[in-house]
């Protein structure tokens, strides 16, 4: 036989062969659907800067996890905004028992066993100056930080949270957070931590939905540059020694590489976060006609591709609705 050609049309011919051959599957269990959870009854505020996404009361809050639970989706993520009035300089409000996160979490539990639930954990919603941890002379002070985190988690673990997952990127706060929840019978809660999580101007409109704007500095001191990689991987492998179960790179579609890398070189679970200001950008886009709607789904598609087992997005609903 002779040399033969490459024919990759042949491949591509018709909607059938292309998914008969298709590398890369993105279905809905893969999702996690972020939800924003403040105190009231019968709230649903629209976030100006995230188009479809809203914060509600407990009680919105169950309906949208009955519909997340519907559409097959692989869980949900929690983020309690409490009263301002409630916000002090520790947070404490981040592990009282009757907080805003710790009813969410029983209502749903409640309402829809078999849903998913996963717990943000951190002290920026919480804090009165909208740093992610204990402040003293203008310093986010770590080893503080992490023994309120660590309370933070029980708590939650507590209501009935399936996941536990510190967004803070305090030092070694996997380990004290591990280390609390096995003390509290909590052995067999997995812990999804946000490994890298970058100091990222995508997180924009998060802040918006989450009322947690640092009222000085930023948080470049502990969020990581976004410029380095290698960093990355010892953070995630530092996260690893310590105990977490699912690492996260954070966002996503600018660090698609990130996520290959964290895949390959470790194995473990990876999650990523398609974060408010990817979402809205698209969002945008499509609004105006500038994209067709297949942009977000195509984007969700390439952080599938680079390696993520799980996606945590704004669009899981659409994406559902549609596949």
């Amino acid at each position: 036989m002779g040399h033969r050609e490459l024919r990759g049309r042949r491949l591509r011919g018709s909607p059938a062969i292309r998914r008969l051959i298709g590398e890369t599957r993105l279905s809905a269990e893969r999702l996690v659907l972020p939800l924003f959870v403040e105190p009231g009854d019968r709230i649903r505020q629209p976030i100006r800067s995230m188009p479809g996404v809203f914060r509600t009361s407990v009680d919105e809050l169950v309906r949208d996890g009955v519909g997340a639970h519907e559409l097959g989706l692989g869980g949900v993520i929690l983020f309690g905004i409490p009263a301002a009035q409630a916000k002090d300089e520790q947070g404490t409000e981040a592990w009282a028992d009757d907080g805003i996160v710790q009813r969410a979490v029983r209502a749903l539990k409640s309402e829809i066993p078999e849903l998913l639930v996963i717990t943000d954990v951190c002290l920026c919603e919480y804090t009165s100056h909208g740093h992610c941890g204990v402040v003293h002379e203008g310093q986010i002070l770590n080893d503080e930080t992490c023994r309120l985190l660590a309370r933070v988690a029980v708590s939650h673990a507590s209501a009935g949270a399936d996941i536990i997952a510190p967004s803070d990127m305090m030092d070694l706060r996997v380990g004290v957070i591990r280390d609390a929840l096995d003390a509290s019978a909590f052995v067999q809660t997995p812990i999804m931590s946000y490994s890298a999580k970058y100091a990222s101007a995508f997180y924009g409109p998060f802040r918006d939905a989450a009322l947690s704007t640092p009222s000085f500095g930023d948080r470049a001191g502990y969020q990581m540059d976004p410029g380095n990689a290698e960093e990355a991987l010892r953070e995630v492998r530092a996260d690893l020694e310590e105990g977490a179960d699912i690492v996260m790179v954070k966002p996503a579609l600018a660090y698609l590489d990130v996520i290959r890398r964290v895949k390959e070189e470790t194995g473990a679970p990876v999650a990523a976060y398609h974060v408010s200001g990817e979402y809205s950008a698209i969002m945008a886009a499509i609004e105006r006609g500038w994209l067709e709607e297949s942009a977000m789904r195509e984007a969700l598609t390439s952080i599938r591709r680079a390696g993520a087992d799980v996606i945590i997005s704004y669009w899981a609903r659409e994406f559902a609705r549609g596949s």
